[in-house]
């Protein structure tokens, strides 16, 4: 076994990977997170010093194909979708349990590799914000609720409730005015059972971690709050996630933070056992750097986004997979898009008229990231139709875009944003359709900022106005960049998508 001190900075990642659970099995740890309307789906991180992380694999490349998530006509499922996984590893198997805001169904994945392929099946009933917990006995239970949470003993088939099983509350936030207990996170340790929660402070909004434990399931639960802290970051507390321990036996969380329009960002919060007590943090702070054990010396992460030239080759099976920094805004048509139409180049074509950037299908999207980030893309839209938009957005709900854009057969650079709703703040001819974009976050000192460009020349040129960006739970997800095509008038169009180029801390 390696040792080897690893140094980090809070927050982790500086990417949007809400709502963490975390496992450990031998020398590796895997941290799932919620991914909602994107696909694939249920993104699984791997790593092994608990600082650095790369992208192990998603646990579905489409969930159920129902017209919202298939974004047909103006239906969608943005802010639904997907929500907090539990991530275990029994026996084997890995599992994945988690319910979606769209269907109301709870839906178990399992697989022998955490790279897949995963096995797919539903549990009877929804279980918000779940825990699944294979106890020694191997009897099976999940832990679920907001504000009331409830331990349900699940059959031995883990198809639904087991008939005059286990079923009973934990605990109660009565009467709480705002976000009571959820986040269930479930474990037995040293032969004691612990339930983990996130909530607010009742006087204020300040998300914050609790702890409740028995020495039976039938026990009383008793506990409070165990980290209540905000690294100095807008009041936004640090809390909900998974704990794990080190092949040495030390012990850490893996909680979140709020951090405006980038996102939720995991953080590591250093755990200690007084007794039977978890004491988070370091004097009750979550600490802005942490230190951990490499299990493997001198291991080269893959990042988590990437540059893309857009060349690839199908695999022994024939099928194509994109980088797995890339997910796409919903289930795509895949029909409609192709990286090997043209050699090099991203092939969108439209597939139905919209109303605006959300509605098209096959935008294709990577998270951004503090401190200052950037995209760039080349797009040839010498095929698109009047009315017709191809570029690179600031995606969420309060989007900004710089774009090319035809109308009565002239091409136009646009910047445009939505607020309430979608305006173009400015137009610009071109004599050509093949033009460099580029697209520029700045989320220091609070700013939250999207700034547009296109290359002159050899220059980037602005167009537009600084644009705000909102964290807001119409998509409740951090801002990505993304590369989207859509016709406003008619279909039967494509925009090729050329060199994208990710740039971070600028």
């Amino acid at each position: 076994m390696a040792n080897n001190p690893i140094r980090g900075q809070n927050p982790l990642l500086k990417q949007d990977y809400p709502d963490p659970d975390v496992i450990r099995v031998d020398d590796t740890y895997y941290m799932i997170s919620t991914t909602m309307h994107f696909m694939p789906g249920g993104a699984i991180l791997r790593s092994y010093d608990l600082i650095h992380w790369e992208l192990a694999g998603y646990v579905y490349e489409a969930l159920d194909d129902t017209p919202a998530q298939m974004l047909e006509g103006e239906l969608n499922i943005y802010g639904k979708g997907m929500w907090a996984a539990s991530l275990r590893y029994h026996k084997g198997v890995f599992y994945v349990c988690f319910v979606c805001n769209d269907t109301h169904m709870t839906y178990l994945y399992e697989s022998e590799r955490v790279e897949g392929p995963w096995k797919k099946r539903r549990i009877e009933g929804f279980y918000h914000d779940c825990s699944l917990f294979f106890d020694e006995d191997d009897r099976v239970y999940i832990i679920y609720g907001n504000k009331t949470i409830r331990l349900t003993e699940l059959n031995e088939a883990l198809t639904g409730p087991k008939k005059g099983g286990l079923d009973r509350i934990l605990v109660e936030d009565k009467g709480h005015p705002g976000l009571g207990y959820e986040g269930s996170h479930f474990y037995k340790i040293n032969g004691r059972y612990y339930a983990f929660f996130i909530h607010s402070l009742r006087e204020r909004w300040f998300r914050t971690e609790a702890c409740f434990s028995s020495d039976s399931l039938e026990g009383e639960f008793t506990g409070g709050d165990v980290l209540c802290d905000d690294m100095g970051f807008r009041g936004s507390g640090v809390a909900q996630g998974g704990i794990v321990d080190t092949p040495e036996g030390k012990w850490y969380a893996v909680l979140f933070q709020d951090r405006g329009a980038v996102g939720r960002i995991p953080v590591l919060v250093p755990l200690i056992w007084r007794g039977e007590t978890p004491v988070f943090g370091t004097n009750g702070k979550a600490p802005t750097e942490v230190e951990t054990v490499a299990t493997r010396s001198g291991y080269n992460y893959k990042p988590l986004y990437v540059s893309d030239d857009f060349i690839y080759e199908p695999d022994e099976k024939g099928k194509l997979h994109l980088n797995m920094a890339w997910q796409w805004n919903h289930t795509p048509r895949n029909d409609l898009w192709s990286v090997t139409e043209r050699k090099g180049a991203l092939r969108l074509h439209s597939g139905k008229v919209c109303k605006n950037l959300t509605q098209s299908y096959n935008t294709l999207t990577q998270r951004t990231m503090e401190s200052v980030s950037a995209a760039s893309v080349t797009v040839d839209a010498s095929a698109i139709k009047d009315g017709d938009f191809a570029g690179i957005s600031a995606l969420q709900g309060r989007y900004g875009a710089v774009a090319i854009t035809r109308e009565m057969g002239n091409y136009f650079i646009v910047m445009f944003h939505k607020e309430q709703e979608e305006v173009i703040h400015m137009k610009l001819p071109v004599e050509k359709p093949l033009i460099t974009l580029r697209c520029q976050v700045d989320y220091r000192d609070e700013k939250d900022e999207v700034l547009f460009f296109y290359k002159e020349e050899g220059a980037w040129v602005p167009i537009g106005v600084p644009h705000k960006l909102i964290f807001q739970l119409d998509h409740f997800t951090g801002c990505r960049f993304g590369l989207f095509y859509y016709s406003t008038i008619e279909i039967g169009g494509a925009a090729d998508f050329m060199k994208f180029n990710y740039e971070c801390s600028l």
